[in-house]
């Protein structure tokens, strides 16, 4: 029997019970394409991710104080180190690697604007701030260093503050806001950023000059954060070492000590976050699996009922000259048939389901090669699950087969 005849013969079988072979293939449509499914929500949630944490800025490591614990009788006491101006002016005048660099003083305060008022984040941040971090302005202008020395009660508003504030973003501009009992002008609208890796709402914030937050906001001098970009990120790890050197003098902490502060790699940040996706798309890609071995168990069951049912068809074919190597690779051809038809539906399941979720706002990403693998799986399915099937019908003795009622 050449290819064409076995091919032809096998489809018509199939499609002689039309209903029984779709629900035969039920098991691999819905492994298959849960496996698709669950990698694509994966995907789409670790480029999610990587695009949140790359909108932080460009290149960025974060330097933070470390928290450090302290005894006093019988009270444990935490205490952080914070950075001073010192700190941040020798890292940018030392720093060989460094395209930006801003110190950053948050607190949370009651905004009051023309329409409302808000419970908004306050950054003190330097002009450098939104190179390092990657914010663009969409209205108006950034603050710059005659602001810093003139500590100039001026403001740029995130869209969400500036909508809670003023009922429109754009009607923000030339403003003024109230902080405690300071008067801010807003002289500039951020462009929207969205959610951060966290999910907080980075554009509910209210920037002002670092130095005006320091003496008008704060009673202390103290920086609660540093923020620098790197010119490339092929010199990621070379500036945090420098990074560290540099504020380790600046600190006078002794060599041998520990450091008083942590640099964060944004690298490292995008790193750890995609193995923590990876991981977890795995574990939903190997139980989505399961549902595959249960198609296939299904597909055997419904080939040694098949078997059975041709017993006289199988002793025909043996009588006029079919050899067992023929009954092996037609029942077996069924059976990888059965199981592609289910991986070729399932794919199809996968990209309808996956489009539904993208239109409701949840990130998906097929991948190409889980396509592929998946319906290499299924044809895989197909022959292990099918060669016992496929072995018993040729094992038939030709006599027995004809007299089978």
């Amino acid at each position: 029997m050449n290819l064409l005849q076995l091919l032809h013969t096998c489809f018509r079988s199939i499609m002689r019970n039309r209903m029984r072979s779709l629900l035969t293939s039920l098991g691999v449509i819905i492994g298959v394409g849960s496996v698709i499914i669950m990698v694509a929500l994966g995907e789409g949630s670790q480029r999610a991710i990587e695009a949140r944490i790359t909108a932080m800025g460009t290149n960025l490591l974060q330097v933070m104080p470390r928290r450090q614990t302290s005894r006093s009788g019988q009270q444990v006491m935490m205490r952080t180190n914070a950075f001073t101006k010192r700190d941040i002016q020798k890292l940018r005048d030392e720093s060989s690697f460094a395209s930006a660099i801003s110190g950053v003083v948050q607190s949370s305060a009651n905004v009051f604007g023309s329409e409302g008022n808000a419970q908004v984040s306050i950054q003190g941040v330097e002009p450098d701030f939104i190179i390092a971090r990657n914010w663009k302005i969409a209205s108006g202008y950034f603050f710059d260093e005659e602001d810093m020395w003139l500590r100039s009660r001026v403001a740029v508003l995130g869209r969400t503050t500036a909508r809670s504030l003023f009922g429109e973003a754009e009607y923000a501009l030339e403003e003024q806001i109230r902080i405690g009992n300071n008067y801010f002008t807003v002289i500039g609208l951020l462009e929207s950023k969205g959610a951060s890796f966290g999910g907080s709402d980075q554009d509910d914030v209210v920037m002002i000059p670092l130095d005006t937050a320091i003496t008008r906001l704060t009673s202390s001098r103290n920086i609660n954060q540093i923020v620098m970009s790197v010119f490339s990120k092929e010199y990621m790890e070379a500036a945090k070492k420098e990074a560290e050197f540099i504020l380790r003098e600046s600190r006078n902490i002794a060599e041998g000590a520990a450091s008083d502060f942590d640099i964060m790699n944004q690298a490292d940040m995008i790193e750890m976050a995609s193995a923590t996706s990876r991981t977890l798309t795995s574990l939903l890609a190997a139980i989505a699996g399961v549902s595959l071995l249960v198609g296939g168990i299904g597909i055997m069951n419904i080939m040694l009922v098949s078997v059975t049912e041709r017993t006289r068809e199988i002793g025909i074919r043996m009588a006029v000259g079919g050899r067992k190597m023929d009954i092996l690779f037609q029942f077996l051809t069924e059976s990888v048939i059965l199981s592609i038809m289910g991986g070729v539906l399932g794919i199809g399941l996968a990209f309808l389901v996956c489009r539904i979720m993208s239109a409701a706002g949840i990130p998906t990403a097929i991948n190409p090669l889980i396509i592929a693998a998946s319906t290499l799986f299924a044809a895989l399915v197909g022959v292990v699950f099918g060669y016992y099937p496929a072995l018993k019908a040729a094992r038939l003795y030709p006599i027995d087969a004809l007299r089978y009622e």
